[in-house]
């Protein structure tokens, strides 16, 4: 339990140096702003998941303008995330959650899977923005877990 709280906090750490590193390049590149907006909205999805509450209601592809709106997304999922997991005892990582997906695909999947998907899912998708950033001569985040650890 306690290197899946870590990885979370790296996840948290994370997401707001991407956001910081979007506003710092002042992109107008849509498909980056829909890219972010995607992995705030794919972690809430998750959680509803995980919480027995079916798909949030949000789409997972929509276009996004306003960093701020998601920013305020990532602060909430942290929150949330954080009182979800302090009230799970490690045996819990184990049972298996039963959800559909975006399309109404029937799925069973552990605890543990699902926060692992979460936090690789969030990670793939920071590297891309990187990489774009990167591509647009902006300044991309470091976002590795060694050097969240060393802080």
């Amino acid at each position: 339990m306690k290197t899946i709280k870590c990885m979370m906090d790296h996840l948290y750490w994370a997401n707001l140096r991407i956001l910081d590193a979007l506003e710092e390049s002042e992109t107008k590149n849509k498909d980056l702003l829909k890219l972010v907006r995607h992995v705030a909205v794919a972690e809430r999805v998750w959680l509803s998941r995980l919480q027995g509450k079916g798909n949030a209601p949000y789409s997972l592809w929509e276009e996004a303008e306003d960093l701020a709106a998601i920013r305020t997304m990532f602060e909430d999922n942290a929150e949330l995330y954080r009182v979800y997991i302090e009230g799970l005892e490690e045996s819990a990582l184990d049972e298996m959650i039963d959800y559909a997906n975006q399309s109404g695909v029937p799925f069973r999947t552990s605890v543990r899977d699902i926060l692992s998907q979460v936090l690789l899912h969030g990670q793939y998708h920071r590297g891309q923005i990187n990489r774009a950033l990167r591509n647009e001569s902006a300044e991309p985040a470091q976002i590795d877990y060694i050097t969240f650890a060393r802080i």
